[in-house]
């Protein structure tokens, strides 16, 4: 038994910033992984990616992580280009891989079963289902919301989401995702919008600017932590996650795990690459640094977390 198993696709990354062009892996599935790579956790990952790109993975396993990789004619490219403060971003996509399906998935057993589409057609509503009568769905909302046009990537509400929800346990949006899905401008109506479709517990990540977690009828304030500099945003979003879901199988409260989860994102939005620190390092940000607090302030642009 696993106490968390992520399902995603690596992807190969270009990323644009102010100050460089970079290419590197990325994916919920690698930010994700990699993040959890020096944590006491039983973590499995499934993705599924070209056979010329299986050296990714193999770095993966070198970190000591159990890696179940699928095959797929091609690994999903993805060209990500952000704004000078790393809070939006837009992207083009080049290359797709194959969806996830419940026939050809190995068999695992975990506490939490963490879903990382990129696009629409990832990860079938199916296996979705079926994964929820083996443990608790978490799900990151971004894929079921982008479709590709003319290598665009483009945003529209999930049709499938009325049938889906109701088998969410956990649901992670940011403040753009939450307004595609629900309608909603405020992020505190999405957050009940959702629940009221039946997810558990509802993540509303917005940035620079915190997030808040509506559960049980009550929301829980998680403030963003000031980063030392602004460096790259791409995976702050997974990193978060993984170090709340870290907390939740751990037995953290609510409060406790998203901001040990956003002290995670500060401590990634530091640096290039993936989330590289330790659960002490964590700590350190969470007893020493700054707390920012939440705005209101509204932007038409694309949240990355």
């Amino acid at each position: 038994m696993y106490d968390i198993c992520t399902i995603g696709h690596i992807t190969l990354d270009k990323v644009v910033t102010g100050q460089s062009v970079n290419y590197m892996p990325g994916g919920t599935s690698f930010y994700f992984s990699k993040a959890l790579r020096q944590f006491e956790v039983n973590y499995k990952l499934v993705t599924a990616l070209a056979e010329k790109e299986r050296h990714i993975v193999d770095t993966i396993r070198q970190d000591g992580i159990d890696v179940s990789a699928l095959p797929s004619e091609h690994t999903v490219f993805f060209e990500n280009i952000y704004s000078l403060d790393q809070d939006y971003r837009e992207q083009n996509v080049h290359h797709q891989a194959a969806s996830f399906e419940v026939e050809g998935m190995p068999a695992i057993d975990a506490q939490i079963y963490h879903l990382g589409p990129l696009l629409s057609d990832d990860i079938s509503v199916k296996l979705l289902k079926a994964l929820a009568q083996k443990g608790l769905v978490s799900l990151d909302i971004q894929g079921y919301l982008r479709y590709v046009s003319n290598k665009k990537v483009l945003y529209r509400d999930w049709i499938d989401k009325h049938e889906a929800l109701p088998h969410v346990s956990i649901l992670k949006a940011n403040e753009h995702e939450m307004e595609v899905i629900t309608g909603k401008e405020d992020p505190h109506e999405g957050a009940k919008y959702l629940a009221d479709l039946g997810v558990r517990e509802v993540i509303i990540t917005l940035g620079s600017k915190g997030s808040i977690v509506y559960t049980e009828g009550q929301f829980h304030t998680i403030p963003a932590f000031e980063p030392s500099a602004v460096v790259d945003a791409t995976g702050c979003g997974d990193t978060y996650m993984a170090g709340y879901l870290f907390k939740k199988v751990k037995g953290a409260t609510v409060q406790e795990s998203g901001e040990f989860g956003a002290a995670m994102a500060t401590l990634k939005i530091e640096s290039s690459g993936p989330f590289s620190g330790t659960a002490g390092t964590v700590e350190d940000v969470l007893k020493n640094r700054r707390t920012g607090k939440l705005k209101n302030k509204k932007t038409s642009t694309v949240s990355t977390f």
